[in-house]
């Protein structure tokens, strides 16, 4: 092997920064890809061969981009889009695919990353920055964890109360949603595959769900394509304009992907190999997202003819919006308000499973403490199942309190999207991480403007709801503070970036796997 050659090969192996670091998956748990339909190993010392497409290879790593896409499906996803399609009717449905688009770009760099690396983004974290700066990481990716969960189970709960007939309060319904870390452990052990099949069952059931609603409402076909061709915003429309971009990139779910796709054996030695395992995640997570965008758009279609210019448009959220299809499309053999329930359950299951899972990885990313996987994923649970339960039993009497401390979540959750943004960005723009998969400079460009529109859509978001929730000089001065110091922080992990940005970085030993 030529020597230049040999050294793209090291940059790709994760044993050389890993050492006494527990592996995402252990070698038993993977899903084996190497040496199926390679021909008999043919050309097998080229190492940067590509091996052609093969549909048993796509099947083997489709699963992760499955897993990924549960995220773009979550409850706190399915309030917006109910809440777009009741106020703005159509008219977003452009808006709702490019920002899909836009969450695939930032998956992808997510996959790309621990593909190339053998790593996920919590771990590299760990290396890349120095104490200090990694565990305010780390706590900002656990609040943002524990944000979106409480939205994930309060919606399985309102689900479960909806099909209990109002038997079980949604309490009842939080701690029943809690089981669903003892399912993800013993799925666990049965493989990774039984877990993306469960997976694969509960996005079927949102599928069939609001398809069936969809076909019950009869949406307009004709103002449905034009609201996706045709863009169109206006001032009555743009915070759920923000709301649709806002909730599509999910902090946590960047670090999940990361780590999913290290589920599949493949071998990293050969340049080869890894580009085959991205394109194939690619075209994978790709399908994915064309498939949540569907459920996506049946939500917001269904609410759109139902309520757009009607007097309720300003009022639905999760907790009404079953009744209110109800009141209008009730009666049939099978109650559209149970159909409703159906999909939110499926939702809010699936997603607070990920979180649980996301969690694992973030916790033993970023503190390497050696726990084991039960240990983690009951830690992770606990510290959303907790704060989930008290605020399920003060909010339970009121729901227009619930609806505040949903947009109290959203608000906690787009703070924290630079946080886990800017690092990818870093790190996938690094030669010294990603060696040969490093982003060129096109896709670098259209990276950050993403990362950069995203960025300012949540701050806009920010801006907006704090100015309507108070005002006075002690919150004032609270805010000013906590503004102060997040922008610091911000503009320090953009500096870090700024080499990388400008293609002036030199690599330096002292900054290979060193703790700064």
């Amino acid at each position: 092997m030529p020597p230049q050659e040999e050294h793209q090969q090291l940059l790709l192996d994760p044993t050389l920064d890993s050492d006494n670091e527990e592996p995402a998956y252990e070698s038993t748990e993977k899903v084996y890809v190497i040496g199926v339909d390679d021909a008999g190993g043919q050309n097998s010392d080229d190492y940067t061969r590509t091996p052609p497409f093969s549909w048993k290879k796509l099947w083997l790593f489709t699963g992760p981009g499955f897993l990924m896409s549960i995220a773009f499906l979550d409850p706190g996803n399915l309030e917006g889009n109910l809440q777009a399609g009741s106020i703005a009717g159509y008219s977003l449905l452009w808006l709702l695919l490019w920002a899909t688009a836009m969450g695939l770009l930032v998956q992808l760099l997510s996959a790309r990353l621990g593909v190339a690396t053998g790593r996920h983004l919590a771990e590299l974290c760990r290396d890349e920055y120095p104490k200090w700066a990694r565990l305010l990481l780390w706590v900002m990716a656990e609040l943002a964890l524990i944000g979106a969960d409480i939205q994930e189970v309060i919606g399985s709960a309102i689900a479960i109360k909806i099909l209990s007939n109002g038997i079980l309060p949604i309490w009842a319904g939080v701690v029943i949603s809690a089981c669903d870390c003892f399912i993800l452990l013993l799925l666990e052990n049965y493989g990774v595959r039984k877990l993306e099949a469960l997976f694969a069952v509960l996005i079927a059931i949102m599928a069939c769900s609001f398809a069936w609603m969809f076909g019950e409402t009869k949406p307009n076909g004709v103002e449905l394509l034009q609201g996706i061709l045709i863009p169109k915003l206006s001032s009555k429309t743009i915070q759920q304009a923000v709301g649709v971009v806002g909730c599509i990139i999910m902090p946590h779910n960047v670090f999940l992907h990361s780590a999913l796709v290290q589920s599949r054996e493949i071998d990293r030695r050969k340049i080869g190999r890894v580009r085959e395992a991205i394109n194939y995640y690619s075209i994978e997570s790709g399908i994915a997202l064309a498939i949540s965008f569907i459920i996506n758009l049946f939500v917001t279609a269904v609410f759109a003819k139902a309520f757009y210019g009607t007097e309720q448009a300003n009022s639905i959220g999760l907790v009404n919006a079953g009744q209110y299809l109800e009141e209008k499309y009730g009666g049939g053999l099978l109650p559209i308000l149970y159909i409703w329930a159906i999909g939110l359950l499926a939702a809010g299951q699936s997603s607070t499973i990920t979180g649980t899972y996301a969690g694992q990885f973030i916790m033993g990313g970023f503190l390497n403490l050696g726990l084991k996987k039960w240990l983690r994923a009951l830690i992770t649970r606990s510290s959303a199942i907790i704060p989930t339960l008290i605020v399920a039993l003060v909010f339970d009497t009121s729901d227009q309190k619930l609806d505040v401390l949903n947009e109290w979540l959203n608000v906690l959750q787009s703070v924290q999207i630079p946080f886990a943004l800017i690092p990818l960005l870093c790190l996938v723009s690094k030669e010294e991480v990603m060696g040969v998969f490093k982003i060129g400079p096109v896709l670098k460009m259209v990276s950050w403007l993403v990362a950069a529109l995203v960025m300012v859509i949540n701050g806009y978001l920010l801006l907006e709801f704090l100015s309507s929730e108070g005002s006075g000089l002690l919150f004032t001065s609270v805010v000013s503070a906590f503004t102060a110091a997040y922008a610091v922080f911000i503009i320090y992990l953009i500096s870090r970036a700024a080499p990388f940005l400008i293609g002036l970085y030199k690599p330096r030993d002292s900054q290979m796997g060193i703790d700064q």
